[in-house]
């Protein structure tokens, strides 16, 4: 068949291989880590959460911090637990409120402020938040994370 036959024709229909949508052929699975760094990037995001997870987490995690290797996805993920299914997925998590603001105001903001964000980027359904304030931060106290000198320079 020459070229000119083949324009006369007019274009081909593509032969669809396989059955169905494209989209339905495999399965995608979201790791628990992965929900916990948007949960955690999304409270942090929260006007009046200080810091995630309690007093002796957030020291580990400062110490982890300064050593190589240690890694910032573990700050991203301090002080949230995930479970995650197939379709749904719930979420805890320990916040530090900063002194003076509404902590039931704060902890509404947050469960819809990680909803929206797990829902929106994982397209799992969020059954459930649950939220534990662990501390308050005054103004004249200082970070334990700010305490922790380096041993070395």
């Amino acid at each position: 068949m020459s070229e000119s036959q083949q324009q006369a024709e007019g274009p081909r229909t593509p032969v669809k291989r396989g059955g169905g949508d494209p989209a339905s052929r495999g399965r995608t699975t979201i790791a628990d880590g992965v929900v916990e760094k948007i949960a955690g990037l999304a409270a942090r995001d929260v006007v009046g959460v200080h810091a995630m997870g309690s007093g002796f987490a957030r020291t580990l995690g400062a110490v982890r911090d300064r050593v190589p290797g240690g890694g910032r996805s573990a700050t991203a993920t301090r002080g949230v637990k995930a479970e995650v299914g197939e379709v749904q997925t719930a979420l805890d998590l320990e916040i530090v409120v900063d002194y003076g603001v509404a902590i039931a105001d704060v902890a509404r903001a947050v469960r819809e402020n990680v909803i929206s964000a797990v829902e929106r980027m994982t397209g799992l359904e969020v059954v459930e938040v649950n939220i534990a304030v662990s501390d308050v931060k005054l103004p004249d106290e200082a970070d334990e994370e700010e305490e922790a000198e380096p041993r070395l320079q």
